[in-house]
Order: structure tokens, then C-alpha cells, then sequence
């Protein structure tokens, strides 16, 4: 054991160093404050419902706190047969967030370096940049925690198919089954997505080496177990992953529903809609420049800035001028809507990048080339969309992914494993002099464009003022009574100066990391030297740059980071006391009000995974006017309203409202989605119902008596996931519920026996309900949850015996041999 201990020495101090930085840049988060994350408090008031019931000890797999109701299961489910959900807890329960996913990044990207034998001073410097590359930490800032969740686990899946790619096959084999559960459990489908595109390169590398050296029988073997991993990984997901195909098909990456006048495409999303955040062309020289595009969307607040000179020298108030400035006068001027900060991978790496595009001989560096190069093709998105276009229309799922620029998270993995090993080429290769040629060449490429930037920039970039920025100043010299014109140059200067500065700062870091490879190729500082050298060189320049957007002020006390706090009309309404009514907020925009459902159940909310058939209903019913039929079939019980000339808010009870259910007088046919949804833009959804056709043999029209529509049902009891019904009628009844129909879990039962049910006006639940009084029961429990979870067990089970399997055999190999017994000489 203590030989253990000594040999793996160096991995534990490292690892103490890495919780030391931790510890230094996330001070406040062990303090007890957490981050006043945006993306964070919406997602609360999504989940209130959610978190009411967990406060009771009670789990429910389907709300109605937002667009009428969804299922949980991408906003949250326990899964709790899953081995990858119990580590989570444990890292959520150990570490104050968002330090636990950080310790997951440089831990699991050291293991990858040190699969990959470089020095552990190196593999340090490696798993540091890719950790603190500025993408990743401003994920944690706008508190996308899935999203960097799942990006944290790169390395060590990538650690484990090199390992099994080598013939340890076992070993491999379990960690890449760990690593890739730990992945798909992250749940952000969207990154491990790209991630396999990337891996696929890699495989598809190795198949041509395989094929050209020979060796393709061995390879075969090792993509055997790769792939028996990949199942593995995926039966331990089994609920998780079920449940999200079976939703993702009736969500908005699902194919539409209507085929006339369809505000969505035929399938996945909108064109526009997932090009909204790409990638600008030349705004990849943010790599190597942070601030080459403005940075953050945030305006010029710099009291020496030239827009707050040239609006002070009007004699205006100081802090008006700031707050102007620093609201509609953005120092960013890219064409994104808005953005956090710049994808900024380090002047460090860029240089070693470059070097190690040249000396490194591995062929993992064609891999790490060509996944560079597509990432950042794909990224483009709208601003080249050659490449993009091709898999958005062709590849499988792509075209199921939003903001494509975020696929350049697999480009800041890439940038660092490359500078890494172009660093450890350098240590092993004898040739000194040829490196130290090749060193130069990467000098005068990154140097030369910095000193471009930082000397002359309009020679790269043209700071433009967009159309709506200019229209903002326009109104800002009417105000200040100035020449607009002197406001937009003041403006581009500003983002001049902003370049330029970084761009100095860019070649700075860029000499000093020449100096440390030419002070070793010239034999000045010993590998270890070189390697502690780069470390410290590449957290430094990170660092600073990650303190621009997550820094101390980024946290707040738990206490102010809670629920905003009720309106008038807010607390009015909370004063009903009914489970299960909604409201209608027509002050703020539906698909993304994430402040509405901390009150109560919103016929809006925030998630980007609502169903199309309500987004459908949204677009058709509820946006060029109000739908008052739409209102009344969802149960609006409370619309909120502003006065259009004081804005002022206001309620008003909506007395047409149908309430939690009713028994209609007749049935309306429609041929499909289409004639459905022109039948509900204008009906009386209390009297009528429209009923697809394809639901006609559910219905038994003979069996309704004359009394139809007579009668009466109300709901009893209310949970999420079982709503009890009583009714009472004199004849068979067609009875409709102001709850949304999803056939993927949701069972009737008519006195304790299931029986079918069907969907009317577009979204809504109905059902033919017999003659006289009846307890009518909704229960929801999906088979892909329920089923699913006995596979994950089975999954999780055998993933640590597996583990437990390699680490034996491991263990076995590393053991010193007995000597043989012997006489004293």
C-alpha cells in the first residue's frame, strides 16, 4: 500500500492543486452563495411544481406549471435505478456547484493526458486549459450546468477508447462504459452528439490505418468493445433514454403536425430558429484574441471609453450616459443576438496548437485536425452555410439542435490535446534544432495575426455598427442633441481599443511561451521546468480572461437568489385556492415566461422542450390575436393585462372559462391536424368538441343518448400524474378535460377498469364516459420510465461488475512477483 501511495504521489498533489484553484476561483460558491444565474431562476419556476411534491416525499413524472402540462422528464426525473445518478448526488452533495463540475473537468482531462503518457506537470497544464477555456466557465455562468456537465466528461471518454484502442480491452471497455453513462446521464443530448461526430473521425481514422497497416482484425476486436460499451452506457440510461425519445418525437424536434400554413418545418426545427446563434466566420480569431469581436453583449461602462466621453461632453448626467451606453450601445458587434463573452481557447494553446500541426507525429493529430475543422465549419451556421446546410438536411438528428455555434465546445477540446502533445513531442524528439524552426513558424502565425490586431485591425475587422444599433444612436443624438455620427465613431473606436488591447495582451502571453520553448530546445530548463512553466503560463492567461464574466460578483447570497417576488395581481390570484386553473399572461411572451409559473399554472413557461402541439396551438391561436375558444377549452381562469397607456397591470376573471371538465352536446369531425386547427379558430368548445376522424372508432355514436351534453363531472382530487373525476349523467357522455392529451404513459379508468380515451380541439384529453355516476381516473405511468428503469438496473449492476472486474485484473498485473525461496549465501 505504501508503494501505492509513493508511486501515485504526483497524481494526488496535483489533484490537491486542482482543488486549490477551485477553492481560489470559486471562493464565494464554499461560502454558501450561489450564482444569480438567468437560465437558473427560470428553470425554478419550471420546476415549482416539481419541487412542491419533492417537499412531500413525492415524485411525479408530469406537471401542469407550465404550457398546460408536459412531461418531467427533461426538466427534472430521479432515475433512480441508474448508477450515474448516485454519482451525481454525490458530487452535488460534496461540492458546492459549480466547483464539483470543475473537478470533474480538469480531473477527468488529466486522466486523459496521462492515458495519452505525457508528464503529469503537462498532462496539468492540458487539463487547465481545457477546463478554463472561456466557453466552458461562462456555460457555469449562465447556468447551463447540464450542458457543461456533459462537456466535462470529454476526456475521460476519450481516455477510454484510446485504452481499449491499445488492446486493454477490459479496462477500456469499463471506463469508457463509465464515462459514457456519466455523459448520457448529463442529459444535454446536444453535446454528446457532437462528441460522437468527433469520435467518429477518429474511428474512421484508426479503420484506414487498421486497413493499410494490417492490423484490421485487431481493430475489429477493440471497436467490439467500444460498441458493447456504448450499450452498456445506454442500458444504464434506459428510462432516461426512452423517455426522451418517446417525448422528443411529440416535442418541437418532432415532426409536425400540420402540413398547410405550418409555422414549423416538417420535421426538427425551424432553419432560423437553429441558426439563431452561430458562429461568425472571422470571429474564430477570438480563439487567439478574446475581445476581436467586443466580448460580451454588455455596452462600453468604461468612464475613459470615447462613447461615454463624447455623451458626457453634452453635460448629461454621468450615470444616465452609463446606463445608455451600457444597455443599448454594445461593445459586441457580431451578428449573434446577444452572447455571454467570445469562445477564447488561450494565445498559449493557439501557439502550440499551431507548433504541434507541424511536429507532432501521433495520428491522433489528423483526428483532432479534422474534427477543428468540421466543428468550426458547422458552426457557421447562417454566416456559411455550405457545410451546415448538408447536415441539417441530411445527417441524422442534426437538424433536432439548436445555437450551432456551441458545437465549438469539441474545437476547445481539440485545441489543447494538440498543444499538449505538440509540448511532449518536443520532450521526447532529439531533433531540437528542426523543432525549434517549426516553433518560429508558429510565432510568425499566431504573433503575426495578434500583431495584425493589436497594430492594424481594420486590416481583419471592420467593427461594424449593425442596423438596429444605428437605429438606437439616431435616437441617442435626437436626445442628447449631437451628431449621431459622432457617436458611432466614439463606438468603434471603443471596440478598436477593446481589440486592440487584447491583442497586445495576446502577444505578450505568445513571446513568453516562445521563451520557455526556446530556453528548452536550447537545453536552458530541464521537461519538468518547461511543463510546470506552461502550466502556470496558460492558467494565468485564462484565468484573467474567465474573471471578465464568472467572478466574485457573479455570486449572490442564497437568500437573494431565490423566486421574484409576487405582483399585486400575482397575490390576488394565489388566493384561489382551486389545484388546478390556469393563467394567462398577455404581458410577457408564452414559450418564455419563466416568471409566471413560480405563482401558479401557466398557460406559457419556459423550457425548450415544450410539446409542438402546444407551440403549434401557440402560433396558430395565440399570437397575430387571442384565441378567447383557446382560453376557455385550457381552463384560463385569470387573464393579466397592461394598460396600454400607463402600463399598469391589470387582472380580469375569465367568466367563460370551461373549466376542469365538461360534457359536450355534439362531436366535429376533421380529416387531419390541419382542418382541426382551422375547426377550433372559432367553435364553442363548451357545446362542441372537434375530433380527429382517426379517433372515430373510440367513440360509439349510437350508444349517446338524447340527453347529450346533460350531466355533470368535476374533479375530486389533483395530483400531477393521477386527477380523479366524479360524474354523474342520465345517459352515455362524451366528456372533455382541460388537461393536454399524450398517449405515451397516460391511462383512463372508468371505476378501477382502463378503458380508451382520445384527443379533441387539437390538444386537450376526452373520453365517451357511460350513464350514471362514475369515478374516472387519469393516471400517468410510461412503460419507457417504469420498464426502462428495471433495464438500467440490470445495466448499472453489471457496469460495476465490470468495473470491479478490470480493476482486479489491473491490480493483478501490477503486483510484484513472489521470489522464489532460496538459501542465504
Amino acid at each position: 500500500m505504501n508503494n501505492w501511495f509513493k508511486r501515485n504521489g504526483i497524481h494526488f498533489a496535483i489533484a490537491a492543486i486542482f482543488l486549490v484553484i477551485c477553492f481560489i476561483y470559486l471562493t464565494p460558491a464554499f461560502q454558501g452563495k450561489t450564482l444569480g444565474q438567468n437560465d437558473v431562476t427560470r428553470a425554478q419556476s419550471t420546476q415549482k411544481e416539481i419541487n412542491d411534491y419533492k417537499a412531500k416525499d413525492t415524485t411525479i413524472l408530469w406537471t401542469n406549471q407550465i404550457y398546460g402540462g408536459m412531461p418531467t422528464y427533461q426538466i427534472w426525473a430521479p432515475y433512480k435505478a441508474n448508477l450515474a445518478s448516485h454519482v451525481v448526488d454525490a458530487v452535488n452533495r460534496t461540492f458546492p456547484a459549480p466547483v464539483g463540475t470543475v473537478l470533474i473537468f480538469l480531473l477527468g482531462t488529466y486522466f486523459l493526458f496521462i492515458v495519452l503518457k505525457v508528464n503529469p506537470w503537462l498532462a496539468a497544464a492540458g487539463a487547465v486549459a481545457f477546463t478554463f477555456s472561456s466557453y466552458n466557465i461562462i456555460l457555469l455562468l449562465a447556468g447551463h450546468a447540464n450542458q457543461a456537465f456533459a462537456i466535462a466528461f470529454f476526456g475521460p471518454i476519450l481516455a477510454g477508447i484510446i485504452l481499449t484502442l491499445r488492446g486493454k480491452h477490459l479496462l477500456g471497455f469499463s471506463v469508457t462504459a463509465l464515462f459514457l453513462a456519466m455523459e448520457i446521464r448529463a442529459n444535454h443530448v446536444q453535446m454528446t452528439y457532437y462528441l460522437m461526430l468527433a469520435l467518429l473521425i477518429m474511428l474512421g481514422i484508426e479503420l484506414y490505418h487498421a486497413i493499410k497497416n494490417k492490423t484490421l482484425n485487431a481493430f475489429i476486436k477493440s471497436a467490439g468493445y467500444i460498441v458493447a460499451a456504448l450499450i452498456l452506457a445506454v442500458a444504464v440510461n434506459a428510462s432516461m433514454l426512452w423517455s426522451t425519445a418517446d417525448y422528443g418525437n411529440e416535442s418541437i424536434r418532432g415532426k409536425s403536425n400540420l402540413t398547410r400554413q405550418a409555422t414549423e418545418p416538417a420535421n426538427g426545427l425551424p432553419r432560423d430558429y437553429a441558426y439563431d446563434w452561430s458562429q461568425g466566420v472571422a470571429e474564430c480569431l477570438t480563439f487567439l484574441v478574446p475581445n476581436a469581436y467586443g466580448g460580451n453583449s454588455q455596452g462600453s461602462i468604461d468612464p475613459e471609453s470615447h462613447v461615454i466621453k463624447t455623451l458626457a461632453a453634452t453635460g448629461a448626467d454621468p450615470n444616465q450616459v452609463v446606463g445608455i451606453s451600457a444597455r443599448y450601445l454594445p461593445l459586441y458587434w457580431g451578428n449573434k443576438q446577444f452572447t455571454e463573452g467570445p469562445f477564447y481557447f488561450g494565445a498559449v494553446i493557439c501557439l502550440l496548437f499551431v507548433w504541434g500541426l507541424m511536429i507532432v507525429k501521433n495520428r491522433i493529430k489528423w483526428w483532432l485536425l479534422g474534427a477543428v475543422v468540421l466543428t468550426m465549419l458547422l458552426s457557421f451556421g447562417k454566416n456559411w452555410p455550405y457545410v451546415s446546410d448538408l447536415f441539417f438536411n441530411y445527417f441524422p438528428l442534426y437538424n433536432k439542435f439548436r445555437a450551432v455555434e456551441s458545437i465549438l465546445a469539441v474545437a476547445g477540446f481539440c485545441f489543447p490535446i494538440l498543444a499538449v502533445l505538440a509540448v511532449n513531442e518536443a520532450i521526447v524528439n532529439e531533433d531540437k534544432e528542426s523543432l525549434f524552426k517549426k516553433l518560429k513558424i508558429a510565432l510568425y502565425i499566431t504573433g503575426g495575426l495578434a500583431l495584425i490586431i493589436a497594430v492594424v485591425p481594420s486590416v481583419l475587422l471592420s467593427f461594424n455598427v449593425s442596423e438596429q444599433t444605428a437605429g438606437v444612436i439616431s435616437q441617442i443624438a435626437q436626445q442628447f442633441k449631437i451628431d449621431g455620427q459622432a457617436v458611432t465613431n466614439a463606438l468603434r473606436a471603443d471596440r478598436e481599443s477593446l481589440a486592440q488591447a487584447d491583442a497586445v495582451r495576446s502577444l505578450i502571453f505568445i513571446g513568453i511561451a516562445f521563451g520557455l520553448g526556446w530556453a528548452f530546445l536550447k537545453k536552458k530548463i530541464s521537461p519538468t521546468i518547461l511543463s510546470i512553466g506552461i502550466l502556470a503560463l496558460v492558467l494565468v492567461d485564462l484565468w484573467a480572461i474567465d474573471k471578465r464574466y464568472l467572478n466574485t460578483d457573479s455570486f449572490t447570497p442564497k437568500q437573494d437568489n431565490q423566486a421574484p417576488q409576487p405582483r399585486e395581481v400575482d397575490q390576488f390570484i394565489m388566493k384561489d385556492k382551486d389545484p388546478d386553473f390556469r393563467v394567462f399572461d398577455a404581458t410577457t411572451y408564452l414559450p418564455g415566461d419563466g416568471v409566471t409559473p413560480f405563482f401558479y399554472k401557466s398557460l406559457g413557461g419556459y423550457s425548450a422542450a415544450r410539446l409542438k402541439r402546444w407551440q403549434e396551438l401557440f402560433d396558430n391561436q395565440l399570437t397575430k390575436a387571442i384565441n378567447q375558444d383557446v382560453l376557455d377549452m385550457m381552463n384560463v381562469k385569470y387573464i393579466i393585462s397592461a394598460d396600454p397607456k400607463t402600463q399598469n397591470l391589470g387582472m380580469q376573471v375569465n367568466q367563460t372559462a370551461c373549466g376542469h371538465a365538461w360534457f359536450v352536446k355534439s362531436i366535429k369531425y376533421a380529416d387531419n391536424a390541419d382542418q382541426e386547427m382551422q375547426a377550433i379558430s372559432s367553435f364553442s368548445p363548451k357545446d362542441e368538441a372537434i375530433v380527429d376522424k382517426q379517433y372515430k372508432s373510440v367513440i360509439d355514436e349510437k350508444a349517446l343518448g338524447a340527453g347529450v351534453g346533460d350531466g355533470k363531472i368535476e374533479l375530486t382530487s389533483y395530483s400531477p400524474d393521477h386527477m380523479v373525476y366524479q360524474s354523474g349523467s342520465t345517459s352515455n357522455q362524451v366528456a372533455v378535460f382541460s388537461e393536454v392529451y399524450y398517449n405515451k404513459g397516460w391511462k383512463m379508468y372508468i371505476d378501477g377498469v382502463e378503458k380508451p380515451y382520445f384527443r379533441a380541439d387539437y390538444l386537450l384529453r376526452a373520453a365517451q364516459i357511460p350513464v350514471g355516476n362514475h369515478k374516472i381516473e387519469f393516471i400517468f405511468h410510461p412503460a419507457s420510465y417504469y420498464t426502462g428503469e428495471n433495464i438500467s438496473l440490470a445495466g448499472s449492476i453489471l457496469l460495476v461488475l465490470a468495473l470491479g472486474g478490470a480493476a482486479y485484473t489491473e491490480n493483478k498485473k501490477k503486483a510484484p512477483a513472489a521470489k522464489p525461496a532460496g538459501k542465504k549465501a
